[in-house]
């Protein structure tokens, strides 16, 4: 396979992710300029969790484009520090990953800074690091490096940021995160992630044991349901920034907000048990919420 071929392989094996996800990361209905520079975003984002979460592509072929050595191949840390790396030459050189030198013009275009890629990195290192939460403040400390710096990006692309928007972008991201979180509990703890906060476990009186059990107990269900009340709300403290944009851009923001709420009432409609597999709302219900955010109602 030439050097061609395999940089083509690796930029495709990851957007084709793109079209799995919850909400369309670039959907049709935005300019082309926006479609193609978030698409770039979205793949450093999915990258990077991918690297993260041990999920790269069979072969090392994205390690042997960043430098590692093939014995440390499987070394996320060390791919995390040489993607960083190599992050850091969009900026001021030229990048070795065919994904950052698709992102290198979107930063130069759009005048991206570091800042937000490189609180994703960190993310993903911290998830090597801190398998566990101790307290919802460090579980939103954590969101602040995991989720946030996404909805910054997309207001930066877009040319939209303002101190008050980012402030609900945060709010919107933060409530995603934990949602989502919520949804993959069971998943999250096959890779040795809990990120129920501690304190919260111990007011509900759940173990661990409880997280592996088939299907929710009470205590677990009671659980799930007081983080999903805060993710709501955190959904509903960001809301006003749909209204605050205009044209496409608010058809995509009231998106990412209705996956959000329609998320949580499809995890209430589980009785709050998602331990046999997360929740997901239907076509349907998406709609209807995203009429609902649009009106700007609750």
């Amino acid at each position: 396979m030439t050097g061609t071929d395999t940089a083509t392989a690796l930029e495709r094996a990851t957007l084709d992710k793109a079209a799995r996800e919850n909400f369309p990361v670039a959907p049709f209905f935005l300019p082309r300029a926006w479609r193609t520079d978030l698409m770039a975003v979205y793949g450093f984002a999915r990258l990077v969790d991918d690297i993260g979460d041990g999920d790269l592509a069979p072969g090392g072929a994205d390690a042997r484009v960043l430098g590692v050595p093939p014995e440390r191949a499987d070394d996320r840390l060390a791919l995390l520090d040489a993607f960083e790396v190599d992050l850091r030459r969009v900026f001021d050189g030229t990048p070795h990953h065919p994904l950052l030198r698709r992102l290198q013009p979107t930063v130069r275009r759009r005048g991206l800074t570091p800042e937000p890629f490189l609180g994703l990195i960190a993310a993903n290192r911290q998830d090597q690091l801190v398998t566990r939460y101790e307290t919802y403040d460090d579980l939103r400390a954590y969101c602040e490096l995991s989720a946030n710096p996404v909805g910054r990006l997309v207001l930066a692309v877009t040319g939209t940021e303002t101190p008050e928007r980012i402030r609900r972008s945060d709010a919107v991201c933060t409530g995603l995160q934990i949602v989502e979180h919520l949804q993959d509990v069971a998943e999250d703890l096959g890779r040795d992630r809990i990120y129920l906060p501690a304190q919260d476990m111990k007011r509900f009186h759940v173990q661990e044991s409880d997280l592996a059990a088939p299907s929710a107990g009470a205590s677990v269900r009671a659980l799930v349901a007081y983080e999903a009340r805060r993710a709501h709300d955190l959904l509903n403290e960001g809301a006003p920034l749909v209204g605050s944009v205009h044209g496409r851009l608010k058809l995509l923001l009231a998106g990412f907000v209705a996956g959000g709420k329609a998320a949580v009432r499809a995890i209430a409609a589980a009785d709050f048990d998602v331990l046999p597999g997360p929740p997901k709302p239907g076509k349907l219900q998406l709609l209807r919420e995203a009429g609902t955010t649009l009106r700007g109602e609750g």
